[in-house]
């Protein structure tokens, strides 16, 4: 590892947001260093969340304002702006989804974001708390071993060399030794408390984080879906389905306006954390690990001294010591003393296996690996996380805006839809070129056909005399069409007057087919008439 010691620096965006202005719930200024257990800290986020809230009642009352002047201020359109008002509702509808698509890729990016900034928290916590366990159970291993292994071995030694005063003598100087190191490994910090503390953070972080993750996926979704269906029923102008798209456009609008509460909240309390870390780490272990133990952790400055060198030191020396006797004893009371060759072996076992735990508690105890899992979760948190929450912010921004224009577009379309539904109802539905008749005759084949009254015959003269001719009768040339103006005085508006005698031209694409008022007309001319208009209209 190299031992090069990168620094950690909090990113712009951080120090932005930690400038927010930090007021309590009775609008006076709280202190903005990081603080959750405080009240008044508390009352500051939940006032950015309020401000939230106040925007989502100021968005409701504008839309509520819209739609009581689309409704009150109805006014008589004329056929010329029936299309711009068409035009209108499609561009609206076309931005509406363009920015539906957007703020769904947004914050998608920005769930990934944030799942990965805090899936690196997580991962570093654990390492972390993996590290720690490993330093606890060497401890607890050397220990235990010191206090019965070893002193099992040193009362079996004794009574074997109880006539040798001097073997006595070196017995008892190892056993200082060995208090010695169990009073070393006392003075080290109780690191068992901080492994159940980390792995609490870890797991309550991994789960709210999968909760988290799930929401927005849903939610992200449900924009989705509502827009896609919403852009369905405009173009198959359903009024059921952009009835209830416009119901679920509300939900969604809340929904977005909530989120961008709570993700403005926990940027801003993450980025007051993530601008003097260092900080609130030392207070929250104050009483549990000593200040310059946490201060060598988190800076990892080669020039700093080891906290743990001392304690360490006497550790190696002991154990070398330790070693020396043994081997004193193996060489020259073994050869005297044969039977206590066994325990000596098992004493010279214990010091190797208490040397190779030393030399893995020395490594685990160097700053650099906590000191990295420290900056690893530091840069998961500040960079990424409170990045890709910035980026659920701007989702929110724009989903709330996509809905809002959605829901102005969805009221006009269902006006005109409601227009066109009325214009259609006036429609005589025995009108043999009204569409709707032609279905139902289509439809339904018992149903007597009507034919064109301008297809009959002039001798057809009254209502009773109507019944369907023989003969095919064929539409007359153009030329005759274009003839009609001089007959009926100088009129080009040739539909305003019953066609008899041949069959009636094509209607007009400009004009509806012929109301009931003309084929009142019709009904009600006598044979005279129509003897005089048959011999100018004869096929």
């Amino acid at each position: 590892m190299s031992l090069t010691r990168v620094d950690y620096i909090a990113p712009w965006w951080t120090y932005w947001l930690h400038n927010f202005p930090h007021i309590n719930l009775r609008f006076q200024p709280t202190d903005k260093s990081f603080q959750p257990e405080d009240e008044n800290y508390q009352q500051s986020l939940i006032f950015l969340g309020c401000v939230a809230a106040a925007g989502l009642g100021l968005n409701l009352l504008c839309l509520a304002i819209y739609l009581s002047c689309l409704c009150c201020c109805r006014k008589n359109e004329e056929e010329e702006t029936k299309k711009p008002n068409s035009c209108c509702v499609t561009w609206s509808a076309v931005a509406g989804g363009l920015i539906t698509c957007i703020s769904v890729g947004v914050g998608f990016y920005g769930n990934s974001e944030t799942n990965d900034g805090v899936y690196q928290l997580t991962y570093s916590l654990y390492n972390a708390n993996h590290t720690l366990g490993g330093v606890d159970s060497l401890v607890t291993g050397t220990m235990g071993s010191m206090r019965t292994g070893l002193h099992q071995h040193l009362a079996r030694l004794d009574e074997i060399f109880a006539t040798r005063g001097d073997y006595v003598q070196t017995l008892q100087f190892m056993q200082q030794m060995a208090d010695n190191v169990i009073k070393q490994l006392l003075g080290l910090p109780d690191w068992d408390v901080a492994k159940v503390d980390l792995a609490t953070i870890a797991d309550q972080t991994a789960n709210i984080e999968y909760y988290r993750w799930l929401t927005y996926l849903l939610l992200l979704i449900l924009d989705l879906i509502i827009c896609l269906i919403a852009c369905l029923g405009l173009a198959k102008q359903s009024r059921w389905l952009l009835t209830t798209m416009m119901v679920f456009g509300v939900l969604t609008l809340i929904l977005s306006w909530t989120s961008l509460g709570a993700d403005l909240a926990a940027a801003v309390g993450t980025s007051d954390f993530c601008v003097s870390p260092d900080k609130y780490i030392m207070g929250q272990t104050k009483g549990i690990i000593t200040a310059d133990i946490v201060h060598y952790y988190l800076y990892c400055n080669q020039t700093l001294s080891n906290p743990f060198q001392q304690p360490l030191t006497i550790f190696q020396r002991s154990l070398t010591t330790m070693q020396i006797q043994i081997q004193g004893l193996l060489q020259f009371a073994v050869p005297l003393f044969p039977t206590a060759e066994r325990d000596l072996l098992g004493i010279q076992n214990l010091l190797n296996t208490s040397e190779a735990s030393l030399h893995q508690l020395t490594a685990l105890l160097d700053c650099r690996g906590l000191n990295k899992d420290y900056l690893d979760a530091m840069v998961g948190v500040c960079y990424d996380g409170v990045e890709g929450v910035l980026y659920l912010c701007l989702f929110s921004i724009l989903a709330a805006c996509a809905f809002t224009v959605m829901l102005c577009a969805i009221p006009r379309a269902l006006r005109q839809i409601a227009s066109r539904e009325q214009d259609y109802d006036d429609i005589d539905e025995e009108d043999p070129f009204n569409p709707r008749a032609r279905r139902i005759g289509s439809q339904n084949p018992n149903h007597t056909n009507l034919h064109s009254f301008c297809s009959y015959s002039s001798s057809m003269g009254s209502q009773n005399s109507l019944h369907p001719p023989a003969p095919t009768v064929s539409n007359p040339p153009m030329s005759e069409y274009m003839n009609q103006p001089a007959l009926f005085g100088g009129n080009p508006r040739f539909e305003n007057v019953p066609l008899i005698g041949r069959g009636s031209p094509p209607p007009s694409p400009y004009r509806n087919p012929y109301s009931p008022t003309m084929r009142a007309t019709y009904l009600s001319m006598t044979e005279e008439q129509s003897r005089h208009f048959g011999s100018d209209f004869q096929a």
